[in-house]
């Protein structure tokens, strides 16, 4: 069953306050937070690639960009960095020295993090994945 966006009660005194919960499998929750370790990946140190692997699984989710922050460290290291989104974030932070990326996918309301792997398995071809679930906001 596809998820669908429904509106929360809103207290007295709130009712500019828009809440893009969602109701799937008869479960209201605010979204959908992806925890995903991609192991022996590559391009982990690529700003560049990097960036445009955010960019592209903002798009295949249906999600709202607003800004991208990457910081790349120095002597080879990591980049770490964070895509702030209308419906929440996708952050990442990787160790290419050990083929290791961690990205944290939330997304509330019509977006569909799920959708956002794809793109992350693409871009960086990791020969492992380990991805938990969990539902934020449960009612």
């Amino acid at each position: 069953m596809p998820a669908k966006t429904v509106l929360v009660a809103i207290p007295p005194g709130e009712e500019d306050r828009k809440d893009h919960f969602i109701t799937c499998n008869g479960i209201t929750y605010a979204g959908g937070h992806l925890i995903i370790d991609l192991w022996d990946a590559e391009g982990l140190d690529d700003r560049n690639r990097i960036e445009q692997a955010l960019v592209e699984a903002v798009d295949k989710a249906g999600a709202t960009l607003l800004h991208i922050h990457l910081h790349k460290f120095s002597g080879g290291g990591g980049i770490s960095g964070v895509a702030v989104l209308a419906e929440s974030h996708i952050s990442v932070h990787t160790w290419p020295e050990k083929g290791y990326a961690a990205f944290d996918v939330f997304m509330c309301g019509d977006a569909e993090p799920r959708k956002a792997l794809a793109v992350l398995k693409e871009a960086f071809r990791p020969e492992r994945i380990v991805i938990a679930e969990h539902k934020r906001g449960v009612l």
